[in-house]
């Protein structure tokens, strides 16, 4: 039987190495104190946000976020991220402002293996796929009702 180191804190370089590793360019973003590692999937920039410090260690933490903003240009059509959220697993998607935000947080605090961080990546690179399809799809759907009532009027 293989024994399996068990990951119980990550740190910036942990997960740049991570992310380097499969193939993502990354970089390190710092503003008042808080790092942030900066990346792209198929295009899509993304986060990777640091959340619960691990105790007596400054630079360990027992989980993080991957986090896509997106600028919000006009108006949002309702509906659109509790859509999301109802048909979807693991990411969250809210409306924060001006902004579409899809997040998915990781937890390692109990240990995880090398492959569970790994599997976390690769299951958020598919996500921001969706996310970008499911997107394009909604509009484009929203797009084809609107002709379609409009259309009704009319002929009405």
């Amino acid at each position: 039987m293989t024994e399996v180191t068990l990951i119980e804190t990550v740190s910036a370089d942990s997960l740049t190495k991570l992310l380097q590793d499969a193939g993502c360019r990354v970089n390190r973003s710092e503003q008042n104190a808080v790092v942030q590692l900066l990346s792209a999937s198929q295009g899509v920039g993304y986060a990777v946000r640091f959340g619960n410090r691990a105790k007596d260690q400054e630079s360990e933490f027992l989980d993080f976020t991957f986090s896509c903003v997106l600028r919000i240009q006009g108006e949002l059509p309702a509906g659109l991220a509790e859509r999301w959220n109802a048909s979807r697993r693991f990411a969250r998607l809210s409306v924060q402002g001006e902004f579409l935000v899809m997040e998915k947080d990781v937890v390692v605090a109990d240990g995880v293996s090398d492959a569970h961080l790994l599997g976390s990546l690769v299951l958020w690179d598919r996500l921001l796929q969706e996310f970008i399809v499911y997107l394009r799809d909604y509009s484009r759907n929203v797009a084809d009702q609107t002709e379609q009532v409009a259309g009704a009027a009319t002929a009405s």
